[in-house]
């Protein structure tokens, strides 16, 4: 069993950037795809970006392509989402998963472990 804690939400003007990070508990994080999703207020929860067990792969929605970037260090258990060039419509509470058999998930189901999340608000 893995359980994950996000951090590094918070405010920041449009056109800021912020860090998240996801800290993994257990001895086999790099057993896990990993997963950022994101869900705004009345909306369903979606695919952010994902990566590989190995951190060579990674995986985007378009939306995000070229302003966010995902990474991750294996041996701190943790994944990380940079995201650059924020805007107001990024608002969102955040949330890391772990996936123990998929790879380039990009649908909630196919997650076996979730964070409680963290909360991102981009002020115009």
């Amino acid at each position: 069993q893995v359980q994950l804690v996000e951090s590094g939400g918070g405010l920041v003007q449009a056109g800021g950037s912020l860090r998240l990070s996801c800290s993994a508990s257990g001895r086999t994080f790099d057993n896990y795809y990993m997963g950022w999703f994101r869900q705004a207020p009345g909306k369903e929860r979606e695919f952010v970006a994902g990566i590989s067990r190995t951190g060579g792969s990674t995986y985007y929605a378009d939306s995000m392509k070229g302003r966010f970037t995902i990474f991750r260090d294996n041996a701190k258990n943790t994944v990380y989402l940079q995201m650059n060039s924020l805007k107001p419509e990024d608002t969102a509470i955040y949330f890391c998963a772990a996936s123990r058999f998929s790879t380039g998930a990009t649908t909630p189901r196919l997650y076996d472990y979730w964070g409680q999340g963290t909360q991102v608000t981009v002020s115009s």
